[in-house]
């Protein structure tokens, strides 16, 4: 299993290829390819590379699928016998981030492309209703 960690939005994360993750929002549009340079650890095969505080030539590639807002936080604060009341909330922005590629020095150690169209399952409708009316 090949894995990297990284940093992105002030945050480290484990990511591995084919896989999506929600980060802090970046700022590219859906369906866009990014790389992310700030690598702090690469793991395959058993090898580790450790950073010094980033691995030279590491990068991980991915493409960007969508983005959202997260769920409401809200903040309440109050103050006993004083009649002092707050309440905000606060809604992040988050983007879905699909990893492609783990790549150290110019070679891909774990790849996955990102599914298309044409290579999702299509349901036959007439199977569908058949089976609905022999129930």
């Amino acid at each position: 299993m090949t894995y990297a960690i990284i940093e992105t939005g002030g945050k480290q994360m484990k990511v591995e290829a084919g896989r999506f993750y929600d980060i802090e929002l970046l700022t590219a549009e859906p369906d866009e390819k990014v790389t992310i340079n700030a690598v702090l650890l690469v793991h395959h095969e058993g090898a580790v590379s450790i950073g010094q505080p980033l691995v030279e030539g590491a990068t991980v590639e991915g493409t960007i699928m969508r983005h959202f807002r997260g769920r409401k936080v809200l903040v309440y604060k109050m103050k006993p016998k004083k009649k002092t009341r707050k309440k905000r909330g606060h809604r992040q922005e988050i983007t879905r981030f699909l990893i492609n590629s783990i790549n150290l020095n110019g070679e891909v150690l774990a790849y996955e492309e990102a599914p298309t169209m044409a290579e999702s399952p299509v349901i036959n409708a007439d199977f569908v209703e058949e089976t609905a009316e022999e129930s």
